[in-house]
């Protein structure tokens, strides 16, 4: 028999959200930014110095709204030819994060919409489904699949570097939290990447990769060309 799971008020959310964090990111084997070695290191957006991350802010300059975010409370826009949208949740967006090696972002989905190919670099991600029904995957480096049709409530890990993706089989809008292991996991798209790069990888290449004639990768880089929804994840929208 299906169980099933609502969270019907903000404190329930966020006491769901407290256990991930703690659950997915006390052990020691899931850590991924060196630890700190300080209480606390509010970055300093403003800083033109970068030593693999922020500096401090000063201590006389810290207030309590450093450690405080509400960017979360509402969903990027989703129209978009892809139909999701992200808002983050890392160090750029919330300076409290800063040394403390984790990220929260909202992810929300349209019906039918996806999460392309991607996969982040410095972290692993623990994606916890708020509303919705997600197919979600990852592909190890062995070309294995690992995926499931995901019902509210439910978690899944995606480890380190695996390319992974995900895509809204039900009626309505999804929405993920997805919690990753650094202040700044960084992203790399699969298909910007391959279709979209400065400079562009040649057609040739690509057609032999892909085991396609170069007319068709010059179709699919002119879809690129002319599509910028995929381009940037910002705080604001996609």
């Amino acid at each position: 028999m299906a169980v099933k799971f609502s969270i019907k008020t903000i404190s329930s959310f966020f006491q769901v959200l407290f256990l991930i964090v703690i659950l997915f990111f006390t052990h020691p084997c899931f850590s991924a930014d060196p630890d700190p070695l300080q209480d606390i290191c509010v970055a300093d957006l403003n800083s033109t110095i970068r030593v693999n991350g922020f500096p401090c802010k000063p201590d006389s300059q810290v207030t309590s709204d450093d450690f405080f975010f509400s960017g979360l409370m509402t969903g990027a826009s989703t129209a978009n030819p892809e139909g999701f949208g992200v808002k983050l949740g890392d160090v750029t967006t919330f300076p409290g994060l800063n040394t403390q090696g984790l990220t929260v972002n909202r992810i929300d989905l349209a019906p039918g919409g996806i999460i392309p190919l991607h996969v982040h670099p410095r972290a692993s991600e623990a994606n916890f489904l708020l509303q919705g029904n997600i197919f979600f995957g990852f592909i190890t480096t062995n070309d294995v699949l690992y995926a499931k049709f995901m019902k509210p409530g439910e978690l899944n890990i995606i480890p380190r570097g695996l390319v992974h993706f995900a895509a809204n089989v039900g009626p309505r809008k999804a929405i993920v939290i997805a919690i990753l292991n650094s202040q700044n996991p960084g992203i790399a798209r699969i298909p910007n990447n391959l279709f979209n790069s400065t400079p562009t990888i040649p057609d040739y290449i690509l057609a032999r990769n892909f085991r396609v004639n170069e007319k068709i990768i010059a179709i699919i880089k002119s879809k690129f060309r002319f599509n910028g929804s995929l381009a940037t994840a910002t705080s604001d929208d996609i």
